[in-house]
C-alpha cells in the first residue's frame, strides 16, 4: 500500500476480468467474447477510418452512432447515450441515479462489477436474493426504500432471462427512482425492455457491442431512456470526458449497427451452437440452466467445479470458475464459441 494513496483507493475491492492469460494459446470460453469475426463492413469502415483523419478529435456528440441507433428502436436521438464500453455506461449511471444516501437493490448474484462500482461511489447495496432455482422474482422488487434497481436481463453469470412482464412488475413497483435493466447479453434470446422506454420516464436501459456484435476489442456501450435521464448522462459525461469514443470505434460502430443481417446471422450460429452443446453436456451428467444468453452455466452432481476447470485449464481450454462465491462455487459459467471449440470442451469433458 503506497503512502501516497487516498482512504477511498485503499479501501477498493477492484473488479477482476475473467482471465487473460499469455502463456500459451487457449480455447478461450471464459470471458463471454464472440467466438466470431465483426461485421465485414464495420472492420472495412475502421480501416478506411485510419487515415490522416486520426488528427482530429472525434465527434463529442457521436452524432452518426446516436442516429444509427434511434433509428434501430424507433426512438429519438435524444433518447440515446454512448459511451467508452457500457462499464462506463453504468458507472456514469450510479454516479448520476444512485448516490443519494439510500441503498441501491440489485440481486445477489449478477454482474458483480456493481458491487464495486457502489464501494466506489459510497452506495450501499441492498442485495436481493435469487430464488433457489436462481430466478429474479419481481416480487421481491417491490416495497423497496431505495435510490434505484438493477436488474441484469439475462442475468449473468446464471443466464436466465426475466419475462418483459416483470420488468413492467419492477417498473410500476419502483416509479420515483430509476431502474436501470442491464441488457449485455438480450440479442441471445430475451425480450428488449428499450421498446418501454417511451411509457416509463424512470426506465434507462443500457447494451453494449462487445457481446452479440463481436465488437469487445473497441470498447462501445450505450443506454436508451427519457431524455432527462439522458441528458443527465451526458452532463456528467462532458464533466469527465468530452470524447470517450474514438473516431475508429465511432465508424465501427455505426456500420455494425446498420449491419442488422449480420447481427442476426452470428445471433443465429451461436444459438444453434448453445443448444447443441446443452444438449452434449446433459449427457454427460451435467446441469444446466436455462441460457438466453452466450454462455451457459453448468454444474455436476458429482463432480468438483474447481477440479473440472483445473482440468479444463490443463487442456488449454478456459472457463469462468466462482470459488469465492458461496451459492455457485460448485459452478461453471461456459462462454459459447465455434462448433469446433464446443466440440473440443465436449470430447476434454467426455474424458474426465
Amino acid at each position: 500500500m503506497s503512502r501516497f494513496w487516498t482512504d477511498k483507493i485503499a479501501s477498493l475491492d477492484p473488479y477482476v476480468p475473467g482471465e487473460q492469460p499469455q502463456d500459451k494459446q487457449y480455447i478461450k470460453l471464459n470471458t463471454n467474447e464472440s467466438p466470431y469475426s465483426p461485421s465485414p463492413k464495420a472492420l472495412q469502415a475502421m480501416a478506411a477510418e485510419v487515415s490522416e483523419s486520426l488528427r482530429l478529435y472525434p465527434d463529442p456528440n457521436a452524432m452518426t452512432l446516436k442516429t444509427a441507433l434511434a433509428s434501430q428502436y424507433q426512438l429519438n436521438t435524444n433518447q440515446v447515450f454512448v459511451g467508452n464500453g457500457s462499464d462506463e455506461v453504468l458507472a456514469l449511471a450510479f454516479m448520476g441515479y444512485f448516490s443519494n444516501g439510500k441503498p441501491l437493490a440489485f440481486a445477489d448474484i449478477t454482474y458483480s462489477f456493481y458491487k464495486v462500482y457502489a464501494a466506489l461511489y459510497g452506495i450501499t447495496p441492498e442485495l436481493i436474493p435469487l430464488t433457489e432455482e436462481f430466478d429474479i422474482a419481481a416480487e421481491d422488487y417491490q416495497n423497496l426504500d431505495v435510490s434505484g434497481v438493477v436488474v441484469t436481463n439475462p442475468n449473468a453469470p446464471t443466464g436466465k432471462a426475466l419475462p418483459l412482464a416483470d420488468i413492467e412488475v419492477i417498473l410500476q413497483s419502483n416509479p420515483e427512482v430509476v431502474v436501470l435493466v442491464d441488457e449485455a447479453y438480450v440479442d441471445f434470446g430475451a425480450q428488449s425492455a428499450v421498446t418501454l422506454v417511451n411509457q416509463y420516464p424512470n426506465l434507462l436501459v443500457v447494451q453494449t457491442l462487445s457481446k452479440s456484435r463481436a465488437l469487445a476489442g473497441i470498447r462501445v456501450g450505450y443506454a436508451f431512456g427519457h431524455p432527462d435521464l439522458i441528458e443527465g448522462l451526458e452532463r456528467l459525461k462532458n464533466s469527465f470526458n468530452s470524447y470517450p469514443i474514438d473516431r475508429i470505434a465511432l465508424v465501427g460502430a455505426t456500420v455494425a449497427v446498420e449491419d442488422a443481417a449480420y447481427l442476426k446471422n452470428i445471433c443465429d450460429k451461436t444459438i444453434k451452437t448453445r443448444e447443441a452443446t446443452v444438449k452434449a453436456l446433459t449427457n454427460l451428467g451435467y446441469e444446466l440452466l436455462p441460457s438466453a444468453t452466450n454462455f451457459v452455466f453448468v454444474t455436476h452432481p458429482e463432480k468438483s467445479a474447481e477440479e473440472v476447470y483445473i482440468r479444463l485449464k490443463e487442456q488449454g481450454i478456459l472457463v469462468r470458475y466462482f470459488g469465492n462465491k458461496p451459492r455457485i462455487a460448485n459452478y461453471l459459467r461456459i462462454t459459447i464459441g465455434t462448433d469446433e471449440e464446443m466440440q473440443a470442451l465436449v470430447a476434454v469433458l467426455t474424458a474426465l
